[in-house]
């Protein structure tokens, strides 16, 4: 049996060496490497991964980091050499500091914008009383003149079909498929075109139709009530709505309470904004 002095030196050592993992443990302040004395962390290397294309952010992990850690690294051999900043560059940094931290800032009010709450309450606001919106299927014929419209209502009346005449003299597009439009509702064909269907019942054919596009006859097939979207439906829909409102009334609250002095820029000639070649001077 182990003594208790023998017990309690091991238990000590198995602190210390618990101890000294947990100071290994990384961070982002870990140094990966060091150039000319500059130090390059985890952090860089973090940083560096979230810019990558989608299709590099799956490769194997010893590709990723050692891929990205000779990337930084030939970026500090490369930045050490410039003996030079060119006036453009300090420029540049300034705004992608400032994008970069205003970008943290809407990220930050997107984020907190958005609850089941708020979600529930702006369904409920479109959606709840809304009525069911009507759709139509129809088909069509297209022709150059009126005469040729009237011509083919007669025919059509007189017991033709109305599928096989559309591919026979029809030169709209869906022509070849018999006239066949498919499912439509309001807003999706030119005024004309709307007006007449809605004004039709399921098996009707309308007069000549004039539209940007030349006459129609038109064929009504059916409709049906579209029943209201489930929230699911609209969920990203919603949030990019109620996302978007939070972003541009914090921005209008912050800009309110800012000191903002815009005369500065009224003596200026609007065309100076294409005299890249500022930047080098």
């Amino acid at each position: 049996m182990r003594s208790l002095k023998t017990l309690s030196a091991a238990v000590l050592m198995m602190g210390i060496g618990l101890s000294a993992v947990a100071q290994d443990a990384p961070s982002a302040d870990t140094v990966v490497a060091t150039v000319n004395g500059k130090e390059i962390t985890l952090g860089h290397l973090l940083v560096a991964r979230t810019a990558l294309p989608q299709q590099y952010q799956q490769l194997p992990n010893d590709v990723l980091f050692n891929g990205l850690l000779d990337q930084v690294i030939q970026q500090q051999v490369l930045a050490d050499s410039l003996e030079t900043a060119p006036k453009r560059l300090a420029i540049a940094i300034e705004n992608e500091t400032r994008g970069l931290k205003a970008a943290e800032v809407i990220d930050g009010v997107a984020t907190s914008a958005v609850d089941d709450a708020k979600l529930q309450a702006a369904y409920d606001a479109r959606y709840a009383n809304a009525e069911g919106e009507t759709e139509y299927n129809a088909n069509h014929i297209l022709v150059e003149t009126e005469e040729a419209a009237k011509a083919i209502v007669d025919e059509i009346n007189g017991g033709a079909d109305f599928e096989t005449v559309a591919k026979e003299k029809s030169t709209g597009p869906s022509g070849p498929n018999g006239g066949a439009l498919g499912w439509f509702s309001k807003g999706m064909m030119v005024p004309e075109f709307e007006t007449a269907v809605m004004d039709m019942k399921a098996g009707d054919i309308s007069a000549p139709v004039q539209t940007q596009f030349g006459w129609h006859v038109i064929k009504l097939n059916e409709t049906r009530e579209k029943a209201a979207p489930t929230l699911d439906e609209v969920r990203e829909e919603l949030t990019n709505e109620i996302q978007t409102a939070a972003i541009e009334e914090h921005i209008e609250a912050l800009t309110d309470k800012a000191d903002v002095d815009r005369k500065a820029s009224e003596g200026i000639d609007p065309a100076v904004i294409n005299q890249l070649d500022l930047l080098e001077q």
